[in-house]
């Protein structure tokens, strides 16, 4: 994406909410914005109605689990496909208190994008209409994409970690 068209973003979302990017950087070929969480609906949504960006299909909503940071991030993708842009937003949450208001308003396919956040990561996504687990089981009391979790059972005997150089 050439500058004017990045500048331009960043100048639609300033114009109406002045002060809620934290970051905008060129990340290997995609435009991606840090915002603050409290707003993320209503800038996706000024964003898809603008005429100048036209953000009006979501391609990805998914989360990332920082540990070390304690923070989950929701990641959403847009994509214009009249000028083949594409944009990254991020939102930081604190893993204690992952909760975000729901995309559901803008973009009816989020709702199962919010359901796999919600069942791997344990994203709250309020005002969703059906927040349930869509991929584990209901009874699941973890949420298996956090790195908090070992990637294997640890009490495993039949393998011999020698060969993969542990």
């Amino acid at each position: 994406m050439e500058a004017a068209a990045q500048e331009k973003i960043i100048s639609v979302i300033n114009e109406k909410f002045e002060g809620e990017i934290i970051e905008a950087t060129m990340l290997t070929d995609f435009f991606t914005i840090i915002v603050k969480k409290e707003q993320i609906v209503d800038i996706i949504s000024h964003l898809y109605h603008h005429p100048d960006t036209k953000f009006q299909f979501l391609t990805t909503l998914c989360g990332i689990h920082f540990p070390e940071q304690n923070q989950i991030v929701v990641m959403y993708q847009l994509h214009n496909m009249v000028t083949n842009q594409r944009l990254r937003l991020k939102i930081f949450l604190s893993a204690d208190n992952a909760v975000t208001k729901t995309l559901t308003t803008v973009f009816a396919a989020a709702n199962w994008m919010e359901r796999e956040t919600y069942d791997f990561y344990g994203v709250i996504f309020e005002g969703h209409p059906n927040l349930k687990r869509i991929l584990n089981v209901d009874e699941m009391i973890i949420f298996p994409m956090r790195k908090e979790y070992p990637l294997e059972d640890q009490t495993r005997e039949d393998k011999n970690d020698l060969m993969f150089g542990r």
